[in-house]
């Protein structure tokens, strides 16, 4: 089972990590006009959406894989909310999605400032899931 807690742990940073990046290209081609640097910041956001996504999936399945071993009971909400937070992981993940699709249609309508914000919500997600694991307050 260590193992599979070490798999999941690194795929779940590497998923991170993309999703650290990518809406930071996001703030970049809401800023930039140019064509051509739309073009390949758009090549990049595809190939690193599509890499993370991997990741996300190796992660979830790790993840799942640990919690068949899990017993739930008493003094477990820590787990309920951790898993409630990682369904919000994933809906990002998919908003991330939604908002490349705009961007390779030409229908982005946000600013560089909105993707700067969004680019936080990562950050505080992953935050709270690992206080939330190490800490188990509840």
């Amino acid at each position: 089972m260590l193992w599979v807690k070490t798999l999941h742990i690194v795929f779940v940073v590497s998923w991170f990590a993309g999703l650290f990046y990518l809406p930071r290209l996001y703030v970049n081609l809401a800023q930039n006009p140019n064509e051509a640097v739309q073009a390949c910041l758009l090549g990049m956001a595809r190939r690193l959406y599509r890499f993370t996504t991997k990741l996300a999936v190796l992660a979830i399945l790790f993840g799942l894989w640990l919690f068949l071993g899990f017993k739930l009971g008493q003094g477990q909400a820590w787990m309920h909310a951790k898993l409630l937070l990682v369904l919000v992981v994933i809906a990002y993940h998919l908003a991330c999605g939604r908002l490349l699709k705009n961007f390779e249609a030409g229908r982005n309508t946000r600013s560089h400032r909105y993707y700067r914000w969004f680019n936080e919500a990562p950050v505080i997600l992953l935050l709270v899931i690992v206080a939330l694991v190490v800490v188990r307050p509840f």
